[in-house]
């Protein structure tokens, strides 16, 4: 078995989210799941097959968004894996809605971090191990911190 890391590759400030699926299906199923939810967001999605052709599958609303994720997927090479890059919206905004899909397994991250993915290869395939999402911690926050985060999530419309 082989360990990897593989930075995803994308824009500074760009949110995606990469998960693990598990049916042909996936595709279709998240798409439409965006677009009920968040008809505004503009998204690209890959999803690697492990199974029969073992296609890379896409789908979206954005061509470059499309061609962002698949080159993610390709590098990634994760059977049943699915990468989503989105614009005019936050993971938070569809995030249970894709953990809803009933063919999504689980949500590595939903971010815009730099990102590294922990890959196992094997004769077999390549799996998903887990993630580095961001940086460490720098400290614990302070008043001011506090005082700071409840200002930007105000001024962002998250809190009232």
């Amino acid at each position: 078995m082989e360990i990897k890391v593989l930075s995803i590759e994308k824009p500074d400030n760009m949110n995606f989210i990469l998960g693990q699926s598990h049916f042909i299906k996936t595709v279709e199923d998240i798409h439409e799941a965006i677009i009920t939810t968040a008809p505004h967001l503009k998204f690209g999605l890959a999803f690697s097959e492990a199974s029969g052709d073992a296609l890379i599958r896409t789908s979206g609303n954005d061509p470059a968004l499309i061609d962002l994720a698949r080159k993610n997927a390709l590098n990634l090479q994760a059977g049943h894996s699915f990468i989503l890059f989105m614009e005019n919206g936050f993971p938070i905004n569809i995030l249970k809605t894709i953990q809803n899909v009933p063919e999504v397994v689980r949500v590595f991250c939903a971010t815009a971090n730099p990102t590294q993915v922990i890959l196992a290869e094997t004769g077999q395939g390549c799996g998903i191990l887990g993630v580095i999402d961001g940086e460490k911690p720098k400290g614990v926050e302070t008043e001011a911190d506090i005082a700071k985060r409840k200002s930007f999530l105000r001024m962002i419309g998250y809190k009232f």
